[in-house]
């Protein structure tokens, strides 16, 4: 059950107040989504009680499964893949239709479609979360916790079988299959098996002899076995469809939104489509709400870097801007800081090219080029809502920058992103647009330089030593090292056989120091503030690879290649 769900029902039965809703929301993303666990331990009502008021509230049954076993035929009438995907598990046939315990009932929408993928009409029940994904991992999957293919790369056997049904479709109305029960369950198994493997993107790409399907998992593009070629356009079709596009429309790009909950998380998708030689090409930008913790603690920076960005977020003025090339992790470092300072006595308004993720007690505003809804627009109206820090999602233009400006000027602290190489081109960048440095020099604070780059995983690593010649493309010598052990990874399960789990960000930051305000009014080179920063003190991004080398963490190849 999502964690907003339940606070509703909780809320309208008169057990929690609406004031308090914050409070719970916070405290059971704190505790990993469990809000059923929450409540318990905070004492507003027994887990056991909940899910029958929850039964109450659907006009269901609650069931303790722990001894359940189901009938064959029962077990049949839902796919292995489907009650994966939906947290669900069939129970009985009834007259009024198949009842299923479902690990999110106050979802309406959740089981309309899983009515829908199965032709049945579904008669909701209540369990708890943990006995109906047990009984699904006993029963479909033999006891395996992940669906029988491990934590790696590969399909599953539910998205293998779902493809070979897919594949069985003709030619024929193609229009009416992107709506039929076997191309939806294909195109949620692939959402299902990407936020799984812990994908930030997913690529729907159309060739001319073949229909590619590749995920980006940190950072790196793996394809997956394909759908058949001749049902690209049905596969597309419903990806507009759930994402509420133009079907008809394939000469222009559209771009919108897929809100979905799969696994009993809520998962937002940006969808954006380009028309080809061969067919739409049709992107999808995965943000996994739980699988981004938004909290500066976690971004594993160094005690005086983070002394550092949260000294200058509590500043009354000024601009701090982080900058770095696309899908760095600078909006992710930027809504850290603002969770950092969303306190009730705090107005924090933010512009953005779309909103990324929803944060509670911040008012996002989305920039819509199309009807002139631009980020000097949405920011000239903010001045006017009495801000106290300001989010402009990018600084593209010189209306925006001279704008940011003057809300600096005025009393707003404003947090910005731009896209340069590295913390000085950023000062630079400001100045070629047009901004008078004097300007920039007195209203600029600091800004952080960061890439994310791959982290060794744990299960593989081991110690290797590099050669003179990879440790001269690092303008190390032997001697330089000083006895320190590298690592590598080997490959294994756990990480698709790549040696890399997760990701890790590199940082470096200019901090705006009187000698760094002197030579940016003065309009000095990039490279003039690079080494008088760096005479200052500034560590660059690539002597913090160097540091991340050294404790372990990533690899010489990361290194170098983003540095």
């Amino acid at each position: 059950m999502t964690v907003e769900s339940v606070i509703d029902l909780l809320v309208s039965r008169g057990l929690i107040d609406e004031s308090q809703r914050s409070e719970y929301i916070s405290a059971a993303y704190e505790n990993g989504g469990d809000i059923t666990q929450v409540v318990e331990d905070l004492g507003v009502i027994q887990r056991d009680q909940l899910f029958q008021l929850v039964a109450q509230d659907i006009g269901g049954e609650f069931y303790d499964l722990s001894e359940f076993e189901p009938a064959p035929q029962v077990l049949r009438a839902v796919p292995a893949g489907t009650a994966k995907l939906y947290q669900a598990f069939p129970i009985q046939f009834l007259d009024e239709g198949l009842q299923v315990a479902i690990a999110n009932p106050l979802d309406p929408q959740n089981l309309e479609e899983l009515g829908f993928s199965l032709n049945q009409q579904i008669i909701p029940a209540v369990a708890p979360p943990e006995q109906i994904e047990a009984l699904i991992n006993t029963h479909y999957y033999g006891g395996g916790a992940e669906g029988g293919d491990g934590d790696g790369g590969g399909e599953s056997d539910a998205l293998a079988a779902i493809r070979a049904e897919v594949a069985s479709l003709s030619e024929d109305d193609l229009e009416e299959e992107s709506n039929s029960a076997p191309i939806i369950r294909y195109v949620d198994l692939v959402m299902y098996q990407a936020i799984k493997e812990k994908a930030s993107d997913i690529h729907f790409e159309p060739f001319e002899d073949d229909f590619k399907i590749r995920y980006r998992v940190d950072g790196a593009l793996y394809e997956m076995a394909p759908p058949p070629q001749h049902l690209k356009q049905a596969i597309i079709s419903r990806i507009k469809v759930m994402s509420a596009l133009n079907i008809a429309e394939t000469r222009l790009p559209q771009d919108g939104r897929i809100t979905k909950e799969i696994n009993g998380k809520p998962v937002d998708m940006r969808v954006s489509t380009l028309p080809t030689a061969f067919g739409e090409s049709v992107v999808l930008r995965v943000l996994d709400r739980s699988n981004v913790n938004l909290d500066l603690e976690t971004l594993n920076l160094i005690p005086e870097l983070y002394e550092y960005i949260t000294d200058t977020i509590v500043k009354p003025n000024g601009i701090f801007i982080c900058t770095g090339p696309t899908g760095a992790g600078k909006t992710t470092t930027l809504y850290a800081c603002l969770r950092k300072v969303n306190t009730e006595d705090s107005k924090l308004l933010t512009a953005e090219d779309p909103v990324e993720y929803d944060i509670d007690g911040i008012i996002q505003v989305p920039v819509n080029e199309a009807i002139g809804m631009t980020f000097g627009r949405v920011l000239r109206a903010f001045l006017r809502q009495d801000p106290d820090r300001i989010l402009v999602g990018e600084m593209r233009d010189l209306e925006t920058a001279q704008i940011a400006i003057q809300a600096s000027l005025t009393g707003h602290l404003v947090l910005s992103t731009l896209h340069t190489n590295d913390a000085p081109g950023a000062v630079t960048r400001l100045i070629d647009m047009g901004c008078e440095p004097f300007l920039v020099a007195a209203t600029l604070e600091g800004v952080l330089g960061q890439r994310l780059l791959r982290r060794i995983c744990d299960d593989c690593r081991v110690a290797y030593k590099p050669t003179a010649a990879v440790l001269k493309q690092l303008g190390l010598s032997e001697a330089d090292t000083g006895g320190r052990e590298f690592f590598t990874g080997q490959g294994c399960d756990t990480c698709n056989d790549t040696g890399y789990k997760g990701r890790q960000g590199l940082f470096e930051l200019l901090d705006m120091s009187d000698p760094i305000r002197e030579l940016v009014a003065q309009r000095a080179a990039t490279v003039v503030l690079k080494q008088k920063a760096q005479e200052l003190g500034m560590k660059t991004l690539r002597e913090d690879g160097l540091r991340n080398i050294f404790s372990g963490i990533t690899t010489i190849e990361e290194v170098l290649k983003y540095t």
